[in-house]
């Protein structure tokens, strides 16, 4: 199942939701499970204790999930879906004029509203926050790749190379904002650690450090 934008793979659910109460429920479920990850740990965490809180069987737990740990990967691929939506309301609004520095601001400031409000985030973010048996997770891959998506036509029209995906400089531009990703994710993590809103100086020398890197490449 591919994401609403055309990016990244959801993960698939035992059954997909096809009525609207279908729907609904699975909406509640992971709306339970991100509460109760503000309360406990993801160790404490179960598809029971899910179940009560949403007030659902817990068969119909199961009916999506086979364990916890799939109920958590859709969560986070859920929070990176409401990521994207959120920065494409916010660059529609700000225009198709402003350019790809302020485009980054975004992308943080709305990472930011979520790490500060967002049920769960602050333990699930896009990806599990313990190791998964077989191939590791890579999150910040697929934070990435969203990200060229949702700012290819911008970059397009400021003439960037590689906004395809093709050839060498397709390449140069995907590690690119993989590395943007990875460094302002250590950086906010630092800044959230400082201070639990987010220390500010962190945070604006994050965006600083960003712009000088990408502009190396997008200018």
């Amino acid at each position: 199942m591919i994401g609403q934008d055309g990016g990244v793979p959801i993960p698939p659910l035992r059954r997909n939701p096809v009525q609207r109460r279908s729907a609904e429920r699975l909406g509640r479920i992971l709306d339970a499970c991100a509460e109760l990850l503000d309360e406990i740990s993801y160790e404490q965490l179960s598809t029971r204790a899910v179940a009560e809180r949403a007030n659902v069987p817990i068969g119909s737990v199961y009916r999506f999930f086979s364990n916890k740990r799939a109920m958590a990967d859709a969560l986070a691929h859920r929070n990176l879906d409401e990521y994207a939506e959120r920065i494409t309301r916010r660059l529609a609004e700000s225009g198709p004029d402003s350019g790809w520095r302020e485009a980054m601001d975004v992308v943080v400031d709305e990472y930011l509203a979520m790490k500060r409000g967002a049920p769960g985030f602050a333990l699930i973010e896009f990806g599990m926050p313990v190791p998964a048996t077989g191939v590791a997770d890579q999150p910040n891959h697929l934070v990435a790749d969203r990200l060229r998506t949702l700012l290819a036509d911008r970059l397009r029209s400021e003439g960037a190379e590689g906004v395809d995906g093709e050839g060498e400089a397709g390449e140069r531009l995907r590690i690119a904002f993989l590395l943007a990703v990875e460094a302002a994710d250590a950086l906010l993590r630092l800044a959230f650690r400082m201070d639990p809103e987010g220390d500010p100086a962190i945070v604006a020398e994050t965006k600083e450090l960003l712009r000088a890197y990408l502009a190396r490449i997008l200018d």
